[in-house]
């Protein structure tokens, strides 16, 4: 993609035009990182870059914005321009084309507003991106209430550059999120979600959740992450501390690269503790009765609130409706426990389980048992092809309906025991145990 951006801005630099790479690309360049995309700051007005790039297609006209297609790529072309006014607090509500130099104004941090020519590999820096790139800080351009003002998304944006950069937040810039971060509230949830997005997939999750909430934004869209601050817990079994301490600490011991439903139901699988607790009258000791059967209810009204789609919210609300089963699976009948590890969100609700351990009294009995589990199942299916179906019954007198299904269910469970092996067992064992019912009794079932 970078070589094609070149063989634009070469195309407008020989018609004439100022062309540069800018931005979110000269930013990670510089840093050593492969940019995801390369963006294109031109003094070229939409209409001469369409002349020089036919079939390029306008997605922004307000803003100056071409979509030049080339090489099988989709290289983004801007004319420099500045802004107007934001009356909405997300987009300007004029822009004028202008100068590179006004152009790195209207951008929000110092290490975004960075220009790179190719043609001479220099870097152009009207804004003082280039020290701060090399101390590690993340400053907004000019007055930082300003710029906040003018897009509040950039206040998750900060937060997000901050996680995934490691970088800090300069003192201005990090004063005007807090005192500002009550305005996320106009920003569309989907923009909201798709910031904490970014940010919670981090490996450096654990800053990024420390800074929406000191920030005062997490307040703003997920409140009930700051209702665990202060919920006590049984000391006996969560000497780490209360249950904002405990889902912190359960994030920071996710591994780098973690599925969203999982980091989701982390966040959230004690969500409804605060809900649930109560103290014994007699001996004091905290209890949460029923937390994962509510959590696992919260948790989706969180989550669809937040528009996250249905192969996030689904598996996240069964890991956090079930993490408490994880202390049973030792007691469970073998059948019972190959229907448990076969669920399809099986592995993220593992990896829940052992960050739940890791994360409170560290015991990992029941982690370590499912881990042994997993290679003694290994040989075979964990659910393998049933050796009776209801065709079989079926041939045998029985009708359909909850009787068979249950006899189905039966014959599974002692399939998967050991006890039978094959077809001819299992059709042994229902001549012997499970008479065809009539078909009355087969109707009133």
């Amino acid at each position: 993609m970078r070589q094609t951006a070149v063989q634009i801005i070469e195309k407008l630099t020989q018609a004439g035009h100022t062309a540069l790479l800018a931005g979110g690309c000269v930013r990670d360049m510089l840093l050593g990182r492969e940019p995801k995309d390369y963006d294109v700051a031109t003094s070229a007005t939409p209409e001469q870059v369409i002349k020089l790039f036919p079939g390029a297609q306008t997605v922004g006209a307000h803003f100056g914005v071409v979509i030049v297609r080339l090489n099988h790529e989709h290289v983004e072309v801007a004319t420099f321009r500045s802004d107007g006014s934001y009356s909405d607090g997300r987009r300007p509500d004029s822009v004028a084309y202008s100068t590179p130099e006004l152009d790195a104004q209207r951008r929000d941090f110092t290490i975004n507003g960075l220009f790179f020519d190719p043609l001479t590999d220099r870097v152009i820096d009207h804004v003082g991106g280039q020290v701060d790139l090399r101390m590690g800080l993340l400053r907004a351009i000019g007055v930082a209430k300003d710029r906040f003002e003018e897009d509040h998304l950039r206040m998750l944006r900060a937060v997000r550059f901050a996680t995934v950069l490691g970088f800090d937040i300069e003192h201005a810039t990090w004063e005007s999120i807090c005192g500002l971060a009550e305005k996320i509230k106009s920003v569309s949830i989907e923009r909201i979600r798709e910031e904490f997005v970014k940010t919670m997939l981090s490996p450096n999750r654990v800053r990024g959740f420390d800074l929406l909430v000191n920030s005062g934004l997490m307040a703003q869209f997920l409140p009930e992450i700051l209702a665990l601050q202060g919920c006590e817990q049984p000391p006996q079994f969560h000497p780490e501390g209360d249950v904002f301490i405990h889902t912190r600490l359960m994030l920071s011991l996710l591994p780098a690269e973690a599925s969203l439903p999982l980091v989701m139901s982390v966040l959230l699988h004690d969500i409804a503790k605060p809900a649930t607790q109560t103290r014994d009258a007699d001996t004091g000791r905290i209890r949460f009765n029923g937390h994962d059967k509510l959590g696992a209810e919260m948790t989706g009204d969180i989550l669809r609130r937040l528009k996250f789609p249905n192969d996030v919210i689904e598996p996240a609300v069964v890991a956090v409706e079930n993490h408490m089963a994880f202390m049973n699976v030792q007691k469970m009948r073998t059948a019972t426990l190959r229907r448990f590890m076969a669920r399809p969100s099986f592995e993220d609700e593992l990896a829940l389980h052992r960050v739940d351990c890791l994360g409170s009294n560290g015991f990992t009995d029941n982690y370590d048992f499912l881990v042994a589990k997993k290679q003694e199942f290994a040989s075979e299916p964990l659910l393998p092809p049933r050796i009776l179906a209801g065709a079989d019954l079926i041939a045998l007198g029985w009708h359909s309906g909850k009787a068979m299904g249950r006899l189905l269910t039966t014959i599974q469970t002692l399939q998967l025991e050991g006890t039978l092996k094959s077809k001819e067992d299992a059709l042994a064992w229902v001549s012997q145990h499970a008479p065809v019912p009539d078909v009355f009794e087969s109707a009133e079932e």
